[in-house]
């Protein structure tokens, strides 16, 4: 009787999850179905779901016409280097905070989390003035410097340090390991699924970023790929097609990734959702 109950309440739920599955997908979609069309099938009145003419003409233009190869290049260097160093500097900070004594260890936590209330946007001007002043403007490291701010990583090793027994930390040292040696021996190889959660969520938001590498550059040696494909436009007005395919070509890589290692990306949202929460 009550798996009957149950029944309408799944149903209802079901039909809700595929309603916002539907309404989620529809924009990438669109994109995607854009790309495919000629122009004049673009700006053709009313909703068409398919293309009249299937076509990569707009595709074929920004790999003729634009450094996108270019673009990719500077975007792949930065999302990775972006990935290292903030993997790397936050795995040290979090074994520091968790397992170190030193004065201000408290303090610097405690600055760490509140540097959550500190919207990103809120600090472009002085990044700008700063990367300005490091003669880093159109250049890879005033693209990847601002992007090293990320707190939640910091408290995500943090905190899996702190879950670590202490029998392990004692045993190491009782055989003579320093603290190098156990960072790298002991606290970080138990937490591989941890590192590689955050290294494929910071590489994709790295990848994704736009605002940032927006205005921090100008030209196409340091240009990103998110950056570039505004720069696809004609002398005769939008685009849409082409722009709707140099769109599809920038997200490709990310979306592959996300593909691959989705089990790797939920967990590292959830974990990241858990901290802010």
């Amino acid at each position: 009787m009550s798996r009957l109950r149950a029944r309408p309440g799944a149903l209802l739920l079901s039909l809700l999850a595929i309603l916002c599955a539907v309404i989620w997908a529809f924009p990438l979609y669109w994109a995607i179905v854009t790309s495919l069309k000629p122009e004049y099938d673009v700006v053709r009145p009313g909703l068409h779901l398919l293309p009249s003419v299937w076509t990569l003409a707009g595709y074929f233009y920004v790999f003729a016409h634009t450094p996108i190869g270019h673009w990719y290049l500077n975007s792949l260097a930065t999302s990775v280097l972006v990935t290292a160093l903030v993997i790397g500097m936050s795995a040290c900070c979090g074994y520091a905070i968790s397992q170190l004594r030193f004065h201000g260890r408290r303090l610097l936590f405690a600055m760490i989390l509140a540097s959550f209330m500190v919207p990103i946007q809120a600090l472009m001007i002085t990044h700008f003035i700063l990367m300005n002043d490091f003669g880093m403007v159109d250049r890879w490291g005033g693209v990847i410097l601002p992007q090293l701010i990320v707190p939640v990583a910091v408290i995500v090793y943090k905190q899996f340090f702190d879950s670590i027994p202490r029998e392990f930390r004692e045993a190491a040292l009782v055989d003579g390991a320093g603290e190098f040696r156990l960072f790298a021996r002991v606290y970080l190889p138990m937490n591989w699924g941890i590192t590689t959660a955050l290294a494929i969520i910071t590489f994709i938001a790295a990848w994704n970023n736009f605002l940032w590498p927006f205005l921090v550059t100008s030209t196409d040696r340091s240009m990103t790929v998110t950056v570039g494909i505004v720069q696809v436009h004609d002398a005769f007005g939008v685009q849409y097609a082409r722009n709707m395919a140099a769109a599809v070509l920038a997200a490709l890589p990310v979306a592959v990734a996300y593909l691959i290692f989705q089990r790797r990306v939920t967990e590292a949202v959830m974990l990241s959702a858990g901290i802010k929460g």
